[in-house]
């Protein structure tokens, strides 16, 4: 990075941020602090969902996902548009009736206390390990390109987004979203622009002949992560969960001017979500094409550790990995022009037999990044070898021109303070509302009071996931490692939520007792998954196992009570 990478780059984080501290220095009110402006449109109200789900990981990891397994992670939101639908149609109306400040405190008049706070807690437990992943992920970005320290990194960024939030809340969240979206449109615009200017004609043949572009499996397989019926289904009930209980994103369209507003906001999400993430995906799939081009790829993409051991004392095991992937690169590239001859050509027999030698060389390419991946293992066991989200970063600084260097490490840090911001406020208000003030009674007639509290705890959570993303690595790509968190909780929350809605003769005792049962179920399919193979597939498939266990125990522990000695108490409760 160069002077002007630092000015655009510094220039955008730092100006967005203060601007949206300075317009909010003086909220004072709760309902402002937690909700936002009572005036804000479908427009804000739109742009504030997408940037809150769209953290530094969506354009830090989703590329690597695409520069490795291809665009089939898309079916992953197959299920988000309905879902969509279903929230504006049955969720959005109820909390805008009962004028709650958050999901649980529905749960409290539907069904009881203990039900609200354990929605409560399952909520800041997975967004508490969460939010510490969007912090983690744009860490890993400036501690790459400036070889900094990753922990003072964290700290860093972590303080930034943490100091505005605090001080305007709900508010700032929104007013400052805006500004983030619009740049992180306009550098990953700029940034596909300039790599297909890099790339010879023909590279989607490119992609698709090394199956990069195969957006859709059909397979019923379950142990397939992403197929397209894992996406409809088990996409549908995350996608349900996220947006119809999740507070940091109810918090984001139940404080607008009417019902209205909530509801187009969120159609706009429903028509933006799968380009956009088909887009992403599609970049990165181009990366992949763009490096099959070029004259020494790099084996390993985190090269700073790379080359940590490169310099080390196994120095020549690293140098020959090192050589024979260079080797077989050129192998490919000369099998890969082979196979663009014969293409166009009028020999289909010979173009196949070019392009199954392609797709061999590439395999031995592949086997020689995993061989890679295992002597940095060897050579120290805590290192992450998942390098794809190094993948995209990696291609920034060392292709594009300066200037846009630092506008498209903006967009990462746009996208990360966007989506910290809106898990912070949603934490803090979360924790105010439905755990201090459970213990600790609001005072009535003292709103500087009431604010201060949620000051408090949205600066809690801020140093809670600052903590966590400096003690915590992690093995999976970031995008998956935050779908796998929320697919452990989302279920069974969305489950409590269902009963609610649809099964009105069940009480609070029975969907509590039920949705601790279901969770357990969850927890233990997660942690046997490796003992036992017939109970390894896709994580999507817990948000329906979770949701369909919580609520099948809470109509099959309803009955049981309802017939039991404790039936007239169960019915007061």
């Amino acid at each position: 990075m160069n002077a002007l990478d630092w000015i655009v780059l510094l220039g955008t984080m730092l100006g967005i941020a203060a601007y949206g501290t300075w317009r909010t220095r003086h909220t004072d009110n709760l309902n402002t602090y937690l909700k936002g402006n009572r005036n804000t449109g479908w427009v804000t109200i739109g742009i504030s969902v997408a940037a809150t789900q769209a953290s530094a990981i969506t354009f830090l990891s989703i590329p690597g996902q695409g520069f490795e397994s291809g665009i089939g992670f898309v079916q992953n939101y197959f299920g988000l548009p309905l879902a969509l639908i279903i929230v504006c149609a049955v969720f959005l109306p109820i909390y805008r009736r009962l004028g709650v400040y958050t999901a649980y405190e529905y749960l409290g008049q539907r069904f009881d206390q203990k039900t609200r706070l354990l929605g409560a807690v399952f909520f800041l437990l997975q967004r508490g390990v969460q939010s510490g992943i969007t912090i983690y992920a744009p860490a890993i970005i400036l501690s790459t390109v400036l070889g900094w320290r990753l922990d003072l990194t964290i700290i860093f960024i972590g303080t930034i987004v943490v100091v505005y939030t605090v001080t305007g809340g709900s508010a700032a969240v929104n007013l400052t979203q805006k500004w983030q979206m619009g740049v992180i449109f306009g550098g990953m615009v700029t940034a596909f622009i300039v790599l297909l200017t890099k790339l010879p004609a023909g590279s989607l043949h490119v992609a698709g002949a090394l199956g990069k572009l195969e957006a859709v499996d059909f397979s019923f397989s379950p142990d397939r992560r992403y197929t397209f019926w894992s996406g409809l289904f088990g996409g549908l009930f995350l996608s349900l969960s996220y947006f119809g209980t999740d507070q940091s994103q109810v918090q984001r369209y139940i404080g607008g001017a009417a019902l209205r507003e909530g509801r187009l906001g969120l159609m706009f999400n429903a028509l933006l979500k799968i380009p956009m993430q088909l887009f992403i995906l599609l970049l990165g799939a181009l990366v992949f094409v763009f490096y099959q081009f070029q004259p020494d790829p790099p084996v390993f993409f985190n090269r700073v550790e790379w080359q940590r051991h490169i310099d080390g004392p196994d120095s020549a095991k690293f140098r020959a990995i090192d050589a024979k992937h260079a080797a077989l690169h050129g192998e490919r590239q000369g099998k890969l022009k082979t196979w663009m001859g014969l293409r166009e050509g009028t020999d289909p027999g010979a173009e196949a037999a070019a392009r199954s030698a392609l797709i061999a060389a590439q395999n031995e390419v592949d086997a020689v990044r995993k061989e890679a991946k295992a002597a940095l293992t060897a050579a120290n066991p805590r290192i992450n070898t998942k390098d794809s989200d190094y993948v995209f970063i990696g291609f920034i600084t060392t292709q594009l021109p300066h200037g846009v260097i630092g506008l498209l490490i903006a967009v990462m840090f746009a996208a990360a303070l966007g989506s910290k911001a809106g898990e912070l406020n949603a934490l803090g208000t979360t924790t105010t509302i439905d755990l201090w003030r459970h213990f600790r009674p609001l005072a009535e007639h003292d709103e500087a009071r009431n604010v201060r509290n949620a000051k408090g705890w949205t600066a809690f959570w801020g140093v809670f996931a600052i903590l966590f993303a400096v003690f915590v690595s992690f093995e999976e790509n970031l995008i998956e490692a935050t779908n796998i968190i929320a697919s452990l909780f989302y279920g069974v929350v969305l489950g409590i939520f269902l009963v609610a809605f649809f099964c009105k003769h069940v009480r609070g005792t029975a969907v509590f007792w039920s949705a601790l049962a279901a969770e357990a179920l969850i927890i233990t399919l997660f942690f046997l998954r490796n003992v036992f193979p017939a109970l390894k597939f896709s994580y999507l498939w817990y948000n329906v196992i979770g949701c369909a266990a919580c609520v099948l125990f809470s109509l099959l522990l309803q009955s049981l009570l309802r017939s039991g000695p404790r039936a007239a108490a169960e019915a007061r409760a």
